[in-house]
């Protein structure tokens, strides 16, 4: 019996691809919330850029163009987040499917593990009964050479 799990390496490789996996998540969660933030000050500019109520025409024209400026940005930044959320659920399923291969190595080791330990204790079991067997053997020939019981 092969003691050796031969699939090691691809089991420590399936955790590295998980790890990077997970870290690429991480990232992702940090770009989300920065595009969220990045959103709330963007909505806040717009909210305090209020358009004008007296001035020249020309004043009033530059505030309504400077205003649909902020809320063009503001669009912008929410589609960021759209954008990198789509990117989260990606690198999540990238990360799931990961999961599971890393999954599937690890069974084939316990599976692997449970084999060899059924194994050795075949093996015990048949050392302790030939030890048993050569044993009686043992004393009933001593028993019948001896002429008596030993």
């Amino acid at each position: 019996m092969n003691r050796f799990f031969r699939l090691g390496p691809v089991l420590r490789a399936r955790k590295a691809q998980e790890d990077t996996a997970r870290g690429a998540v991480s990232l992702s969660r940090a770009e989300i919330r920065d595009a969220q933030a990045l959103v709330k000050r963007k909505s806040l500019d717009l909210v305090g850029a209020q358009a004008p109520t007296e001035g020249t025409a020309r004043a009033m024209v530059a505030s309504l163009v400077a205003r649909q400026s902020l809320a063009a940005s503001l669009t912008g930044a929410q589609r960021m987040v759209l954008d990198a959320e789509e990117v989260e659920r990606e690198r999540i399923a990238v990360l799931a499917d990961a999961a599971k291969r890393r999954r599937a190595v690890e069974l084939m080791a316990e599976r692997h593990a449970e084999t060899v330990r059924v194994h050795d204790l075949r093996v015990d079991q048949a050392n302790l009964d030939e030890l048993a067997v050569t044993s009686k053997a043992r004393n009933m020939a001593r028993g019948l050479a001896g002429g008596g019981l030993a």
